[in-house]
């Protein structure tokens, strides 16, 4: 092989690695940055690592805002309809911020409760972000489920062997 064409080997196996590693960083430093979207019945089940920093979407509870007198720092909670779970924000709460609407918190728990660093609020009346309107979804369907199980098993009162009729007809 001569000088000329063992060079531009070692130039083409550099450009090579170079982009390896440099792909290879992007990619983790992307993982690092992301935050998933969670529903409050996830969080409730475990799903949601402690020290992870997550999104948090649901609907914000009615008659739970609490602001704190001389300060910033609200509380309210979050619901899918099915699970609850507490969030402490200290900052100005969007316009768009009320009782019964869609939210979305982004923080980490601490002390059992979702401390926000950004709260971001619907801006319309039928808007639920995907996440959470498929969250909600399977709630329900898990609940209707759970119920559907509980009608159809034998209950003590329904079987014939609790009967205390005695005696036959």
């Amino acid at each position: 092989m001569n000088p000329t064409r063992k060079r531009r080997l070692w130039m083409a196996s550099l450009v090579v690695l170079a982009s390896a590693v440099g792909g290879s960083l992007l990619v983790w430093a992307l993982q690092s940055n992301v935050t998933f979207l969670h529903s409050p019945s996830e969080v409730v089940a475990g799903k949601v690592p402690s020290d992870a920093r997550f999104r948090l979407g649901g609907i914000v509870l009615e008659n739970s805002v609490k602001r704190e007198a001389g300060s910033l720092e609200a509380t309210f909670v979050v619901t899918d309809r099915f699970q609850e779970f507490p969030v402490i924000y200290d900052g100005i709460l969007p316009d768009m911020f009320r009782e019964g609407t869609s939210v979305i918190a982004t923080g980490r728990i601490r002390d059992g409760r979702l401390v926000a660093d950004e709260v971001l609020a619907k801006h319309d009346e039928t808007y639920m972000p995907k996440e959470v309107a498929d969250a909600i979804a399977a709630a329900k369907a898990k609940d209707a489920a759970s119920h559907k199980s509980e009608a159809t098993s034998p209950t003590p009162e329904t079987t014939p062997a609790a009967s205390n009729t005695g005696g036959s007809y």
